[in-house]
């Protein structure tokens, strides 16, 4: 029979080979049969998954059951082989997940957001016609600050009015039609990227002022000083709205504007759902649970419903 180690490694290089990315679970599966084998056992059980899935003992608990629900799935693989291996049962650690409550950027918010990253210095480089285009593009199109990182030039198509998002959160790949403005602005971006950068050295749509791709990291540090320039954090506070709530603005107010309209909202959700790149639909769901003002709508639209059958 097969090493404990090798038979992790057989699994994760499966699991993979299937689209899943499984950082987190790598590096945790390695830590655990590092674990087993300084415990001398090759034998999984719940006692040992347990005592090693409730380290370190200062973290909150769904750090906790996150590692145990990674050597449950790979117990659940390896018993087919190893009928000994003890599959840890649900329910063993468990925790709530709370999910942050969405800020929903009001329209002058957005202005704001938008005339600071238009000002940011220096005001004759690239920087600010990036910053300004960028966030700008989030806030209409939804899409994750990672999207947006890795669009190269082949995936901005603006004789379409396409972008083509590939290998998403889910390593999956999708088209998002673009509204005539924003094409605008994106053309408009590129005649300016190109006046500064003729022949960048990266095929990445959005550059740095130096003509360098960007990271996730350099554009959350710029987006949290604008948010404070504008007044939506405090200065050197580390809460307030996030980048990622542009995302939610956009499906939030996409919704609304159905619930308005008198459109068939349940019809029209997989469809938002699969522009926003949600695996699952229950995911794009959670915003009619999550927003009062959706919420309220959701009601009262089952109540008339309610009322037309009675």
């Amino acid at each position: 029979m097969i090493s404990l180690r090798k038979a992790m490694e057989d699994y994760l290089t499966m699991r993979r080979s299937l689209g899943f990315k499984l950082r987190d679970m790598g590096y945790n599966l390695r830590h655990f049969v590092s674990f087993m084998e300084k415990n001398g056992s090759s034998i999984i059980t719940t006692e040992l998954a347990l005592r090693w899935a409730q380290q370190p003992p200062d973290v909150q608990p769904a750090h906790w059951a996150a590692r145990l629900s990674f050597v449950r799935s790979f117990a659940r693989y390896w018993s087919a082989t190893d009928p000994r291996t003890e599959i840890p049962p649900m329910g063993l650690l468990p925790y709530r997940t709370k999910r942050a409550t969405p800020y929903i950027y009001s329209n002058e918010e957005i202005q704001q957001l938008l005339k600071a990253a238009r000002n940011l210095p220096p005001t004759t480089g690239l920087r600010p016609w990036t910053y300004y285009t960028l966030l700008g593009l989030m806030a209409v199109t939804g899409m994750r600050i990672s999207e947006v990182v890795r669009l190269d030039g082949a995936d901005v198509d603006l004789k379409q009015g396409l972008l083509t998002v590939r290998l998403t959160k889910f390593s999956k790949s999708r088209l998002i039609p673009l509204h005539p403005s924003t094409v605008k602005k994106l053309k408009l971006y590129l005649y300016r990227r190109d006046q500064l950068y003729p022949r960048p050295l990266t095929a990445r749509f959005f550059l740095s002022n130096q003509g360098t791709p960007l990271t996730d990291c350099m554009i959350r540090w710029t987006f949290v000083k604008l948010s404070r320039q504008i007044g939506l954090r405090e200065a050197g506070g580390s809460s307030g709205p996030r980048l990622h709530d542009l995302r939610h603005r956009f499906a939030v107010t996409t919704l609304l504007h159905w619930y308005r309209t008198g459109l068939d909202v349940e019809q029209r959700l997989p469809v938002l759902s699969t522009y926003l790149g949600h695996a699952h639909v229950t995911d794009t769901y959670w915003y009619l649970s999550a927003i009062p003002e959706l919420l309220a709508l959701t009601k009262d639209r089952l109540e008339k419903r309610w009322e037309a059958l009675s």
